[in-house]
């Protein structure tokens, strides 16, 4: 009897299994079709292996490399992906501790940081082997002594996008660009992220090009550099008279945009969506918010976009010619001096969160309630909107 069970449980019973063609499909397997096809597929990642409920402990079917991960955007997007039980892999090339919060939000396993030199070809397509989508936010507003926008802003975003094209199993590549790139724009900045949009379509025509206004969120670099300075000194400097336009987007809405271009099948492939916020602020009008949420009396110098550029203009004279590096550029910027003189918004012809099914949030509450850590005395000091007076009141 217990020979029997054994030879049941032994090498016999296990020759005599059914094939891998009888359990699964032959649609339902990573190799042959058009899995291997030199461009994207047209048919988005819907027919990929699904598994479980949805959440972070199911399997989406998606493996992403996520080049920028561990900056702003990053974060959210990484949220997002693993939430419904993506595996994301997240190259970094600095510190150890760079992605270390990252690795919390997915399921175990499902984060992968992967050590990479994006000067060396061969690491890139080492962190790429095994996803099935490329998402790429790489993009600096300033330049170093090591990187300059040219490169990290266009060059690697066409590097990113002719290894994908060569993959063969890439299934969906997104470039996230920015509003206002253009190549005759007065900004550097703009020019290479124009340029990178360029490439990207020009080597995968299917790619999805995301293209979010200034983003407002806990890690910003707008309103956090706005309160910081204003504590610090009294204070914020206007370029201007503060009355350029912008359309704040709020950074958990632009993380959404992605995840749902991934997820549909295929009907925003080849796209360029402009994703702004649902309202248009004035400079003046933004930072009137910020200091409404801080609970300060609004400061302003309205400096004039000729002596702000002037201030500015050491830094990128010396960036290359002093043997240290320059510090990093917070409110005088000469590049985005440059990229704020003039309005930015979405354009009325193009495609929006609408077209996503997304609607936006208001700046208003919790998407900026991150600025209350700099109230004075603490979140609960300071007066509110309502409770102002003018200074002329106080004698």
């Amino acid at each position: 009897m217990m020979q029997a069970v054994s030879r049941r449980l032994g090498h016999q019973y296990i020759k005599q299994s059914p094939s891998i063609s009888s359990i699964y499909p032959l649609s339902d397997r990573y190799y042959g079709g058009e899995r291997y096809q030199s461009t994207l597929t047209t048919k988005g990642v819907g027919h990929l292996v699904r598994k479980g409920t949805g959440g972070r402990s199911s399997v989406s079917g998606i493996v992403a490399t996520v080049f920028g991960a561990t900056g702003f955007l990053g974060r959210y997007l990484v949220q997002q992906l693993a939430k419904m039980g993506s595996q994301v892999l997240v190259p970094f090339r600095g510190s150890e501790d760079s992605h270390r919060h990252l690795k919390l939000m997915g399921d175990l396993g499902q984060i992968v940081p992967m050590k990479y030199d994006p000067r060396d070809e061969n690491s890139i397509k080492a962190v790429m082997a095994k996803a099935n989508v490329v998402i790429n936010l790489i993009g600096r507003e300033y330049e170093t002594r090591n990187y300059s926008f040219e490169e990290v802003n266009h060059h690697m975003a066409e590097q990113l996008a002719m290894i994908a094209k060569e993959h063969g199993g890439i299934m969906r590549f997104i470039q996230v660009s920015c509003l206002g790139a253009s190549p005759s724009s007065s900004s550097r900045y703009l020019k290479s992220k124009a340029a990178a949009e360029e490439a990207v379509l020009r080597e995968l025509p299917e790619a999805t090009v995301m293209k979010p206004a200034v983003m407002i969120g806990t890690e910003d670099r707008i309103l956090n550099t706005w309160a910081h300075f204003a504590k610090n000194y009294s204070f914020l400097p206007l370029m201007g008279d503060g009355s350029t336009k912008i359309q704040p987007v709020y950074v958990v809405d632009v993380a959404s945009a992605i995840v749902t271009a991934l997820k549909d099948n295929g009907t925003s492939m080849g796209k360029v969506y402009e994703l702004g916020g649902p309202d248009i602020f004035t400079v003046h009008e933004l930072a009137d918010l910020m200091y409404d949420v801080i609970r300060e009396w609004p400061r302003y110098v309205k400096i004039p976009f000729s002596i702000a550029k002037a201030i500015a203009m050491p830094r990128e004279i010396l960036l290359k010619k002093v043997p240290v590096p320059m510090p990093i550029p917070a409110i005088f910027n000469l590049d985005l001096i440059e990229a704020n003189s003039t309005d930015t918004l979405v354009s009325g012809n193009a495609l929006k969160f609408e077209d996503l099914g997304i609607v936006p949030h208001k700046l208003k509450g919790y998407p900026v309630e991150f600025l209350i850590q700099y109230r004075k005395g603490g979140p609960q000091y300071g007066s509110t909107v309502s409770e102002k007076v003018t200074p002329q009141s106080w004698s």
